[in-house]
């Protein structure tokens, strides 16, 4: 990334329901030339665990994600846009910009969920109440997503970290109706959505000496600092995902190796997908 662009600081763009047609048509002019998507989302947390009788295979863990996702309503989804050499969208201004998509779905006082995870998230800036009376309906974010060149499109890499339940959230929304009822669907469900050049942090660094634990963890074992926002919230760590994934890459995989890792999510790991 060249200095002039390093210099420039990250703004997260908050998005709503009155400017949600807005930043989609911006992110449909952009996804051409910034292919490389970094997501990460926040949800209720899990209100469903795997019973100690279940083995920790694929499907099992497949079975309680979808119970969990099914049940479940988004909160957050957050997005970095990045061309091929790490430089963000600058819009032609002297700021490099982020989103941030904020939903109305999730209703604390009467949807599901598991209390500790609504604590750390409103601990860490989520404001429940504007969500519900400004926030985005899933529905409509569904219809802009699937026109605005994020999906459905081979030319696009996805860069996450531990995302089975991210993806679960957006295959949901996108679909508009339950998971698959097995592991199979889901991935070619995936698959269909999001194509092969989709990149889990979590299970690549299985192959990285000396790299694990969480998202946070990772990054400070790769010197990789938090440029903007708080963790917790969705749009600040898709972008410290993004570096991450960079840094990564310029340590443990030489030149294109990174590229065998495509396509598996950690704890999903059915590497025919």
């Amino acid at each position: 990334m060249a200095s002039s662009e390093e210099s420039k600081p990250v703004k997260i763009r908050e998005v709503w329901s009155q400017n949600l047609e807005f930043e989609f048509f911006i992110i449909s002019q952009l996804i051409d030339r910034y292919p490389f998507v970094a997501m990460d989302t926040e949800f209720p947390g899990v209100i469903f665990k795997r019973p100690p009788t279940w083995t920790r295979s694929s499907s099992d863990h497949y079975t309680t994600l979808k119970s969990n996702v099914d049940a479940l309503n988004i909160i957050q989804i957050g997005l970095t846009l990045s061309d091929s050499y790490g430089n963000l969208p600058d819009l032609g201004s002297g700021e490099r910009f982020i989103w941030q998509f904020n939903f109305s779905d999730f209703d604390v006082t009467r949807d599901p969920h598991a209390p500790e995870s609504i604590d750390l998230l409103r601990a860490h800036g989520i404001d429940f109440e504007r969500n519900r009376a400004d926030g985005i309906d899933s529905a409509r974010f569904a219809e802009l997503m699937m026109g605005s060149g994020l999906v459905c499109n081979e030319r696009v890499s996805w860069v996450t970290f531990h995302s089975a339940y991210d993806f679960g959230y957006l295959v949901k929304i996108l679909t508009r109706r339950r998971l698959p009822s097995g592991l199979a669907d889901f991935l070619a469900a995936l698959r269909a959505l999001f194509g092969r050049n989709v990149y889990d942090m979590k299970y690549m660094i299985r192959f990285c000496q000396s790299l694990h634990g969480g998202l946070d963890r990772v990054a400070t074992s790769l010197n990789v600092n938090r440029l903007v926002g708080k963790c917790h919230q969705a749009g600040s760590d898709s972008l410290l995902t993004w570096y991450t994934f960079q840094k990564m890459k310029d340590v443990y995989f030489y030149g294109q190796a990174h590229r065998r890792y495509a396509g598996v999510l950690y704890g999903l790991e059915l590497e025919s997908y």
